[in-house]
C-alpha cells in the first residue's frame, strides 16, 4: 500500500493510513492449484479425526496445532519425505512414549497440550538430563541419546515430533502403544 499522509486527515483525525490484511483463516484451496497440493482441511472433521494419510512427499500446508490435538492415536505418520518425517503422538495419562535411543537421526518435539517430564542421557541407566515440559514447549534430542517422556498431567499430553531422516515407514499408524512395539 502506498504512503499517503494526508489521506485522511479532513475526515479521520486519529487514523493512520496504515495498511490492513485480512487475517482470517481461509479454508479450501484456489482453483488454479491442483488439489494433490491443497491446503487440506476435510481430514480434520471430528467423524475422519482418526483417518488421517501420510501426505508426504507432496507439498502440505497444515494448522500442526489444531490436527495434533484431534489426533487420538499413539502415533501416525502426517508426512515423510525423503529426508524428514512429521508423526502426531497422544500419550495417555500415566503413560509414556517408552526409552528409545535413534543412533542416526537427531528429533525435534513439540507438546501442543498436557505436561510431562522428559528424560535424557547418553547412557540408558543414567537419565540425568530431566525436564518438566508443558503446552508450547520443544524438546531437541540429539542422535544417539537415550531419551524419554512420560504425561505427568491429568489429560493427554498431545505432541508432534520431526525426525531427520524418517524413522517410520510411511504411512505408519500406531493406534495403541502396544500396536508400537
Amino acid at each position: 500500500m502506498y504512503y499517503c499522509p494526508h489521506m485522511y486527515q479532513h475526515q479521520y483525525q486519529n487514523y493512520s493510513n496504515a495498511p490492513m490484511y485480512n487475517y482470517v483463516r481461509q479454508t479450501g484451496y484456489s482453483s488454479n492449484i491442483n488439489n494433490n497440493y491443497a491446503y487440506q482441511t476435510s481430514f480434520l472433521h471430528p467423524s475422519r479425526q482418526n483417518n488421517l494419510k501420510d501426505f508426504g512427499p507432496n507439498p502440505f500446508v497444515v494448522n500442526i496445532n489444531e490436527v495434533t490435538k484431534k489426533n487420538d492415536t499413539f502415533r501416525t505418520a502426517l508426512w515423510t519425505g525423503n529426508n524428514l518425517q512429521v508423526t502426531l503422538m497422544s500419550i495417555n495419562v500415566g503413560e509414556d512414549i517408552g526409552l528409545e535411543k535413534h543412533p542416526n537421526l537427531d528429533q525435534f518435539l513439540r507438546i501442543e497440550q498436557g505436561k510431562g517430564i522428559v528424560q535424557m542421557g547418553k547412557n540408558k541407566e543414567i537419565l540425568n538430563y530431566v525436564r518438566d515440559v508443558y503446552d508450547d514447549f520443544s524438546i531437541l534430542i540429539p542422535a544417539g541419546t537415550w531419551h524419554n517422556l512420560t504425561n505427568t498431567g491429568n489429560v493427554p499430553l498431545k505432541l508432534y515430533s520431526i525426525y531427520a531422516p524418517p524413522q517410520h515407514p510411511r504411512g505408519t499408524v500406531h493406534v495403541t502403544k502396544s500396536d508400537a512395539r
